[in-house]
């Protein structure tokens, strides 16, 4: 499986983020975006989501489902946790699973992010970096060939980093491909960067 990106651009607020960008990502592979405020990582990463379309250019996935979209066959984790505060750890994961088309996974999800002891605690009541952990143990609800992370490591202490490499490297070892955009290094297997800046060409 591979995932081409064609000479793409993408406009927001009329003015173009990403200009004539092309690369590829393999299966095994991580790939961090890397660049300054401004560079386009978000957008690349939701655009890869579907959730922004292209100006121009192509996306195109080689050895995936026929009849599936990149969005479809993808995690995205974004920089926001999409954690219902009133729910607890349990229920949030719950509805997410039930959501992805998960089968019994919560339980094996949140206890390799670490929160086991916190499942009936209502969602509102973590901290920074258990937020995160629970957005993260989406990743583990259900297999999806394609994570697309932004900014992923954001407010997590040293063991929850751990985690989260750990599952990358499940995640590659199994055939999948991770691209993140980051501000800082992961040292994720297979790991090779992405420079972006922002482009400078009016739309």
């Amino acid at each position: 499986m591979k995932l081409i990106v064609d000479k793409l651009s993408v406009l927001r607020g009329g003015r173009a983020v990403i200009a004539e960008l092309s690369f590829a990502v393999a299966a095994g592979q991580s790939l961090l975006l890397i660049g300054p405020n401004g560079a386009g990582k978000t957008t690349l990463v939701r655009t890869l989501a579907g959730l922004i379309p292209p100006a121009a250019g192509h996306l195109r996935l080689e050895g995936g489902e026929p009849d599936a979209s990149i969005g479809e066959l993808s995690h995205y984790v974004g920089h926001l946790n999409a954690v219902k505060w009133n729910l607890t750890v349990a229920e949030n994961a719950g509805f997410w699973a039930g959501f992805l088309g998960a089968g019994g996974h919560v339980e094996a999800a949140l206890a390799a992010f670490g929160l086991s002891g916190l499942v009936d605690i209502p969602a509102g009541y973590l901290s920074a970096g258990q937020k995160r952990r629970l957005a993260l143990a989406r990743l583990l609800l259900a297999p999806r060939p394609i994570w697309l992370l932004d900014e992923p490591a954001v407010s997590l202490d040293r063991d929850a980093q751990a985690a989260l490499s750990t599952a990358v490297a499940a995640q590659l070892d199994a055939g999948g491909l991770v691209i993140a955009a980051t501000h800082q290094a992961l040292g994720w297997p297979n790991e090779r960067e992405l420079p972006l800046q922002p482009a400078v060409r009016p739309a």
